[in-house]
Order: C-alpha cells, then sequence, then structure tokens
C-alpha cells in the first residue's frame, strides 16, 4: 500500500495514521527481501547494521558514538572527488515499496539517494557500499593516477539474526548490476582471509582472488593490523566484454 505525490503531515490524526493504524492490524505473514539503495530514513539502521556486525563486543557509550561516526561517513559521501559514484545499499526484511508511505517531494535528492522519508516498519537486514572512488585499488603509472572502470565493494555486513538466508548473495548481485549501469568494466573488494564464510560467497558468485606482487605496496582496508586480506576481482558482463 503506497500514498504517493501527496504530502502526508506526522500528526496523530488524518489518513496517514489511520492506514498505519490499519497496516498494524495486518501484519505481512511472510516478509520479502529487497534490496535498494539507502534512503535518508535507512541512516541509522545501516549504521547501526555495520557497528553491530563489525564491532558486536563494544558496549555504551561506545556502541553509540561508534553509529554516530558511521552516520557522519555515511553522509561524506557527498564530497567524493568529481567524476566517482557511490552508493548504499540495503537489503530490507518486510517492507516494499508498495508498504511504504512517503512523506515529502519525489524530486528531492541527497547524494544520489531518494531524500524521501517513509513511516514503514521494514527491518534493514544487511547492507553494502559501492563505489568508484578507487581509494583501495592500486594507483596507476608513475604518477600514481586513479582507476577507473572498477567498483570497489566495502562494508558488507549482514546482521546476525538473518544470515544464511542468501542476502549476502542478493546484495552482492544488485552491486554488480549497479556496476554494470555505471559502466565499469569489472568489481573488486578485499575479503577478510579468516572469513571463510565471506571467501565462499565471494567465489560462489564469480570472483578471483588476485595475487599482489612481491614488494609492492597495494592500498587495504585500514583495519587491525592483524587482519589479512585477500584482494579479489570479478570481470562484469558490459556491452565491451561479451
Amino acid at each position: 500500500m503506497r500514498v504517493s505525490h501527496h504530502r502526508c503531515s506526522l500528526s496523530t490524526t488524518g489518513p496517514c495514521s489511520r492506514a498505519s493504524q490499519v497496516a498494524d492490524l495486518f501484519p505481512t505473514v511472510s516478509p520479502e527481501i529487497v534490496v535498494r539503495e539507502a534512503r535518508l530514513e535507512d541512516c541509522w539502521e545501516v549504521a547501526d547494521t555495520h557497528c553491530s556486525s563489525f564491532f558486536p563486543d563494544y558496549s555504551f557509550p561506545l556502541q553509540f558514538v561508534l553509529r554516530v561516526d558511521r552516520l557522519l561517513a555515511m553522509l561524506s559521501r557527498l564530497t567524493i572527488p568529481n567524476g566517482c559514484r557511490r552508493t548504499f545499499l540495503v537489503a530490507v526484511i518486510g517492507s516494499t515499496v508498495d508498504q511504504t508511505f512517503y512523506i515529502g517531494s519525489e524530486d528531492f535528492k541527497i547524494g544520489g539517494s531518494d531524500g524521501n522519508l517513509s513511516l514503514n516498519r521494514g527491518n534493514v537486514a544487511g547492507i553494502l557500499t559501492l563505489d568508484t572512488v578507487a581509494n583501495f585499488l592500486p594507483r596507476k603509472g608513475p604518477l600514481r593516477q586513479r582507476r577507473t572502470g572498477i567498483a570497489y565493494v566495502s562494508n558488507v555486513a549482514v546482521r546476525e539474526r538473518f544470515r544464511q538466508k542468501g542476502i549476502g548473495k542478493r546484495l552482492v548481485a544488485k552491486a554488480e548490476a549497479q556496476a554494470v549501469s555505471w559502466g565499469c568494466r569489472s568489481i573488486a573488494l578485499h575479503c577478510d582471509s579468516n572469513n571463510p564464510g565471506a571467501t565462499k560467497l565471494y567465489k560462489g558468485q564469480g570472483f578471483k582472488s588476485i595475487k599482489i606482487p612481491e614488494g609492492a605496496n597495494w592500498p587495504r582496508p585500514k583495519t587491525s593490523p592483524d587482519i589479512k586480506f585477500n584482494f579479489m576481482m570479478k570481470l562484469l558482463n558490459t556491452p565491451n566484454t561479451t
């Protein structure tokens, strides 16, 4: 059920409120998974999913500080270099476009994301960041130029209670489709070599491990120095590669 092209208030009366009450009486029996670009109302859930997945042992107040920090990092997408792209993908459980009430103008955009706010009750179950900024790709030539035509995947996380449901595969598949739409020839990522589940996921999706040349100082994610990464890539089926 969707109300579009109309402005709805946040008051407790009126059509939006009554429709919400009806929705509460008839909850979704079999919630489906929807993978889409993140919207403004997803930001806190995205930050929470990221921190609960990568920093599960932190407690308050540090856990709150981490979430605020992650939220600010998401908003920094507005300052990406010219010619580059970045998007946040979310896997939402129990919410589709047809079950969403929208507030505000459908033409309002922030950082490439839909600026509408919604009253949906869906849960962000998984997240993925995709960009062409190339911060973690080896530079090209003696001038260390930024590489183009390669999309980079990072911050892939699925909430613990939603794992083993194919959400990671859906996120990666959506990222590949987005990369193709950007005109990228390939897609790359760094995978924790001590995470066999993630390695299996990416290999199952067609990613291949790339051996770093001996002595080369390729960039890598800024995490604990104890974490060892596999650099993985996959060629995309674009019009130029078929």
